[in-house]
């Protein structure tokens, strides 16, 4: 029996088991004779030992007395299922664990002797709030759903992880206040409700040992290792951008869990279409190998190193298995891959296409140093984690080929004014060398000691508006279908035109539920490759002939689709991106007023924009840091304007679009250099990098403690992490408020850490946008749709 890991409890824990023995007491009283006269033998032996009624506090007692207490709780653990349940005596939430049925001793055996059993992720914190949740729950009635899954891993014989669910019983436990307990009245019930952080509340309404536990729990486990597998993958591998992926072990041991192999490794390629090869995804470079690359960063996926094998990986887009490599080499004709392979004392490996939409995206490899490992049986399994990595790769390609149309689009197509010198000097110096040499090198631009301004005004739910006109679009194209298949003439077709309308009528059902990322593409596809042709093909009576030609003069020419509520979005988000970054464009003239500085800013689900100022930029101009404060008052300034505009704008969009918008303040000079290789400018340095980190991640931050965002609709989040800029900040605020142009309300409060990056805080403000402008003509959608267009 372990000891209680965490010292501090509100309980005072008595192991007693009073409730089991008065139910013995019934049975002794009962007329079934065997029953009876088992209850008297077993209530003889407790009499002797009178704390197994009153209560256990010196665990030496159960040590000494297993086989009685076994004896009492045999009709809780059945001799017959004792190799299969996984059971124990226990106190909930604490390491007191005794009377294991079997097969939790052989777990437990197996783990080895220097194993300690802990709950997962269990902090003191935790330990404490959930036994006064208890208390809340039991003593006080209240509702609470404080029960999260709970997990034990423990290691197997091979040394996999396992990962087992945590049940509870609580049958045989009564909750009973001391005299130093604290009586709770439904305010402080409520006030802990609201304050699960507040640790020194709980401990105040509910000091240490000021209650009693009595009785005793069973803890049920059952193996849940798959399950909790792929959930921790999804965790570690799968977050968008929020966290660095998992390193190459981390994910091996969640594979090793899933196959039940010690050995397993994991390694990973990207394909790439364009140029028919497989390569190693930069972004992971340092965290997931290759077994197939090996040292080559690329490889022609026609290279006579995959000869024939590869061909239903690549072809018919089905994993490569090789469950025996030695025996592959001797009798394949690609020898090569085999002993590739065997050189890394590969002995069984499983080669799985990631596909999505029928193209192919990349490989993952499981490898492994065992003959018949791997084999096309356990290959099934991979059906379980394949669309959380087919979710990775896509998101990975998405981001990459986003990056680069940024850099297309928006990234120096022309230079900013501000930096021209610099390039046109450089200019300079390749002609005036070019008669010394015709192997000029350029140099690249870097601009030391500049401060950079980060400020966003982004698109609120963009992503759930979109779906919402798709599916839109979508359900009022069947529906327009199906008008047209109601009123088909019976014919020759009638049992396939039946098919297709159970079908459309299934699609459109479809729609009620969350949108999927394919279903607009497979609706697409039926529909031109199932419908169109029989419309097209099929005689119809006039009213049909007019509704069919309806229904085609409403798709739209590019898409073939129906497009008109998806419009009216696009056109929404046009317009706000439009007149925001027409304010900021605005607004720019006059703030190189101030001094001259770096801008850049580009339109994504919103308007971002970049600022850096120091002397670097304007060599000829003195610098002073006064010009930096003045700079971020224009900032948080403009940043107001564009709320107004979007605010007076609104009510004119068909979609009422809300927006959120933030600064981002560093106070440390850093350097910018223009990279060469692809014609922007960048952060240089690492340290430098933290704050491209923070500016990437920043507008998907929460509170810290909680699950709100920072940012929040008509109002400005100000992020900062040192004391000089919250006095700034709260000294501009000030003076805005007194303009009346932000409300009297500040709220301040820490953003949770990000990667690698701690201690940020925020001020939240809202804008005043109730002050109608007087005599200004209302705008209409449609004086906006001839602006846009």
């Amino acid at each position: 029996m372990d000891i209680q890991f965490f010292k501090e409890s509100p309980f005072t824990t008595i192991i007693s088991f009073h409730k089991l023995i008065e139910s013995f007491e019934e049975i002794a009283l009962s007329d079934v004779d065997y029953r009876s006269n088992y209850a008297k033998a077993i209530l003889e032996q407790i009499e002797l030992i009178p704390e197994l009624r009153t209560g256990i506090q010196d665990y030496s007692v159960i040590k000494n007395n297993e086989a009685l207490i076994k004896n009492i709780l045999a009709d809780l653990f059945p001799t017959a299922l004792t190799h299969n349940e996984i059971k124990a005596v226990t106190i909930p939430f604490q390491n007191i664990s005794f009377n294991y049925t079997e097969r939790f001793k052989k777990i437990l055996k197996n783990a080895g002797d220097e194993f300690y059993m802990e709950i997962r992720d269990f902090s003191e914190h935790q330990f404490y709030i959930n036994n006064c949740c208890l208390i809340l729950s039991y003593y006080y009635n209240q509702h609470i759903d404080f029960n999260q899954p709970f997990f034990y891993d423990i290691p197997d014989e091979q040394g996999v992880e396992r990962h087992y669910r945590i049940l509870y019983n609580a049958d045989f436990m009564e909750i009973i206040p001391t005299e130093n307990s604290v009586e709770l009245t439904q305010q402080d019930i409520d006030q802990l409700i609201d304050n699960y952080n507040d640790i020194d509340l709980w401990k105040s309404k509910f000091p240490s040992g000021s209650w009693i536990l009595r009785g005793f729990g069973i803890v049920s486990l059952f193996d849940a290792t798959t399950e909790s597998a792929i959930s921790t993958l999804k965790s570690n591998l799968l977050k968008p951008g929020e966290k660095t992926v998992a390193t190459g072990e981390e994910v091996s041991n969640i594979f090793q869990s899933i196959f039940n192999l010690p050995n397993l490794k994991v390694g990973f390629i990207v394909y790439n279409p364009e140029e028919e090869k497989f390569l190693r995804p930069a972004k992971y470079n340092d965290k997931l190998i290759s077994y197939l690359l090996s040292s080559d960063q690329e490889i022609d996926c026609k290279n006579a190193f995959f000869g024939c094998s590869f061909e239903n990986l690549l072809d018919k887009k089905e994993p490569f298995v090789i469950s025996n490599v030695k025996k592959f080499t001797e009798e394949s004709v690609n020898k090569r891959l085999g002993e590739h392979l065997l050189a890394q004392n590969i002995h069984s490996c499983i080669f799985a296409p990631i596909i999505k939409d029928g193209h192919l995206l990349g490989v993952v490899e499981l490898v492994s140093e065992n003959p018949r490992d791997l084999n096309s049986v356990n290959a099934t399994k991979l059906e379980l984690v394949l669309p959380y990595l087919t979710d990775t790769i896509d998101r990975y390609n998405t981001d990459m080929q986003h990056q680069v149309e940024a850099i297309i689009q928006r990234e120096y197509t022309t230079i900013h004014p501000s930096v021209y010198w610099k390039f046109k000097k450089e200019s300079q110096n390749y002609f005036q060398n070019l008669n010394h040499t015709k192997d000029y090198i350029f140099k690249e631009i870097v601009f030391k000691n500049v401060f950079p301004l980060y400020g966003q005004i982004d698109i609120k739910g963009s992503s759930e508006h979109r779906n919402e006109t798709v599916k839109t679009d979508l359900k009022s194209q069947l529906s327009a279908l199906l008008e047209i298949f109601e009123n088909q003439d019976s014919n020759s077709n009638l049992v396939l035109l039946e098919q297709r309308k159970f079908e459309l009528e299934s699609l459109r059902s479809e729609l009620d539920f969350p949108l999927k990322a394919d279903t607009e593409q497979h609706i697409q596809r039926y529909i031109e490759e199932e419908i169109h042709p029989i419309l097209k093909n099929t005689k119809s009576n006039p009213k049909n002939e007019q509704l069919e030609k309806l229904y085609f003069e409403s798709l739209d020419e590019k898409t073939g689709m129906f497009y008109q509520e998806r419009k009216k979005f696009d056109n929404a988000m046009s317009i706000i991106n439009k007149r925001l970054a027409t304010v900021l464009d605005k607004k720019q003239v006059e703030a190189q007023q101030i001094y001259p500085h770096y801008y850049e800013r580009f339109k994504t689900d919103g308007v971002e924009h970049n600022l850096y100022i120091g002397a670097s930029i304007s060599p000829t101009k003195p610098f002073d840091i006064m010009y930096l404060h003045n700079l971020r008052l224009w900032q948080l300034q403009t940043l107001c304007e564009m709320e107004l505009e979007h605010h007076d704008l609104k009510e004119s969009l068909p979609y009422e679009l809300d927006v959120t918008s933030l600064i981002l303040v560093f106070s440390s000079p850093l350097s910018i250099r223009f990279r060469m290789d692809e014609k922007r400018f960048d952060v240089d340095g690492t340290y430098n990098a933290r704050y491209e980190v923070v500016k990437k991640r920043i507008d998907k931050s929460h509170i810290k403690g909680t699950t709100e965002r920072i940012t929040e609709k008509e109002k400005i989040t100000i992020v900062y992490s040192q004391n000089s800029e919250e006095a700034e900040y709260l000294k501009y605020i000030k003076y805005l408020q007194h303009k009346k142009v932000l409300e009297p309300a500040i709220e301040q409060f820490e953003v949770e850490d990000l990667q690698g990056v701690s201690g940020l805080r925020a001020i939240r403000v809202k804008v005043i946008n109730n002050n109608a402008k007087p005599g200004v003509k209302k705008i209409t959608y449609q004086d906006l749709l001839d602006e846009l267009n």
